[in-house]
């Protein structure tokens, strides 16, 4: 059996209560190793056998999981944050099905999540955003036609960018030609929930200056939208004068 298990955002007591019970009785971990916060793997036992997947191919992967299946092993194949964003794991499940392969998947809480939680922001506010895009900038690897940022950035509504700290230069001049203010608030957030997490607020026109002036080129995420000014309107939900299927108006 293959275990995927989302590592959470980076402390380690954001893995869920399932994953570190699946790393707690796992024979071989293949782990993230340039994402995951090696501090996870002290859940496995001392006889759990481990593997970096940054040095790894797909191929290699499949081959590590092959011979512990044909051993009767249990393996667990950590991701950072929740594997189902940016985690490469279609081609993973894709490649076990075809050798009969069982698994499952344990969620984990994305980094975009720990950079809320970081920032004490909410990503939809009313009248202002409701809609949160999670997105990254066309670098080496392409996005899809219709999904470039000036067209994602029409919309106003809340982004956050992965995989993007080094292409703020074009990022800041996609998020500008879309639409988005360059007095739009921006937070770079740093290593979200790890021990040394460090937080920059900026806007969109001095993204880059920030970003290149704190030496900042990856494991950030940058978040653009009014969800971190002051304006907003309250909620419905709680408001006295609105009435719901639990309570009624009072006024």
């Amino acid at each position: 059996m293959v275990h995927f298990v989302g590592a959470g955002s980076g402390a380690v007591d954001l893995i869920t209560v399932r994953g570190a019970k699946l790393l707690q009785e796992a024979d071989v971990v293949i782990y993230a190793g340039s994402l995951v916060n090696p501090d996870l793997l002290h859940y496995t036992s001392p006889a759990c056998a481990i593997h970096d997947s940054a040095k790894m191919t797909l191929e290699q992967v499949m081959d590590v999981i092959q011979r512990a299946e044909a051993a009767g092993k249990t393996t667990v194949r950590l991701h950072t944050g929740d594997s189902s964003i940016y985690g490469a794991v279609r081609e993973q499940f894709d490649a076990l099905d075809a050798r009969g392969i069982a698994y499952d998947v344990c969620p984990g809480v994305s980094s975009f999540c720990g950079a809320a939680a970081a920032l004490k922001t909410e990503y939809t506010l009313p009248d202002v955003s409701q809609t949160v895009i999670i997105t990254r900038t066309a670098g080496r690897t392409p996005v899809p036609q219709g999904q470039d940022i000036p067209s994602l950035a029409a919309h106003q509504a809340t982004m956050v960018l992965f995989l993007s700290t080094s292409l703020t230069a074009q990022l800041q001049e996609e998020l500008l030609s879309g639409g988005y203010p360059g007095s739009t608030p921006v937070a770079v957030v740093y290593k979200a929930t790890w021990p040394d997490e460090k937080i920059f607020r900026c806007t969109v026109d001095t993204l880059h200056t920030t970003v290149t002036e704190n030496h900042l080129t990856k494991t950030s995420l940058i978040i653009v939208g009014n969800c971190m000014g002051d304006d907003y309107a309250r909620s419905l939900l709680y408001h006295p004068g609105f009435s719901t299927e639990f309570r009624e108006a009072t006024q």
